[in-house]
C-alpha cells in the first residue's frame, strides 16, 4: 500500500512542470510579497527537485515517501523563510538539513529500541536467574536493586513487556 501511494505521488508530480530558471529567480520574490500564486507555483515547481534530493537518502533508515515528505517540509519552509540570493541553493540548504535530522532521530529511535530490548531481555535474565536462586518469582524492588535501577524504570520496563515476565502477585506495577 506504502509503495501504491507513493508511485502515486510520483506519478502526479511528473504532470507539474519543473520550475525554469527564470521562474526560480522570479517566483521567490513575489511569494516573498505576498503573491499566493507564485508562492503555489515555486512549491508546485520544485516539488522535482525535493523528490530528486530526498533520493540522495535512500537506505539511511527511512521510507523513500518518508524521505519525500522531510524534503517537501524543507521546501515549504524555504519558500516561506527565503530572503535573498539564489533560491535553488538556499532551498537545498533547508531540505538537507531537514533531511539530515530525520535521518538521525530515525538512527536514535533504532538505537533506543535496540537498548529496551537489550534491558528486556537483561531483565528477563536476572528475574528467571532469582526466581531460582529465591524459589519464588522476585519483586520489583529486588529486580531493581539487582539491575541498579530504579524501581521505576523496572516497571516501565515490565510494562512495556508484560507477556514476557512473571512478577509476583505482592508487586506493584
Amino acid at each position: 500500500m506504502h509503495d501504491d501511494v507513493y508511485q502515486m505521488y510520483l506519478d502526479e508530480i511528473r504532470l507539474i512542470p519543473a520550475c525554469t530558471l527564470r521562474e526560480e529567480q522570479i517566483l521567490p520574490l513575489q511569494a516573498k510579497e505576498g503573491d499566493e500564486e507564485a508562492r503555489k507555483r515555486l512549491l508546485e515547481g520544485m516539488l522535482h527537485y525535493a523528490v530528486e534530493l530526498a533520493g540522495k537518502y535512500k537506505n539511511r533508515g527511512l521510507l523513500a515517501g518518508d524521505l519525500v515528505q522531510e524534503a517537501n517540509m524543507g521546501l515549504i519552509m524555504a519558500v516561506d523563510r527565503y530572503e535573498s540570493g539564489d533560491f535553488r541553493q538556499y532551498a537545498k540548504t533547508v531540505m538537507t538539513e531537514c533531511l539530515e535530522a530525520a535521518v538521525a532521530e530515525q538512527k536514535r529511535e533504532a538505537q533506543v529500541s535496540e537498548e529496551l530490548v537489550a534491558r528486556v531481555n537483561v531483565l528477563k535474565d536476572i528475574s528467571a536467574m532469582m526466581a531460582e536462586d529465591l524459589g519464588r518469582e522476585a519483586s520489583v524492588e529486588e529486580l531493581a536493586q539487582k539491575m541498579k535501577m530504579t524501581a521505576d524504570e523496572i516497571k516501565d520496563i515490565m510494562k512495556l513487556t508484560l507477556d514476557a515476565m512473571s512478577v509476583s502477585p505482592d508487586a506493584e506495577i
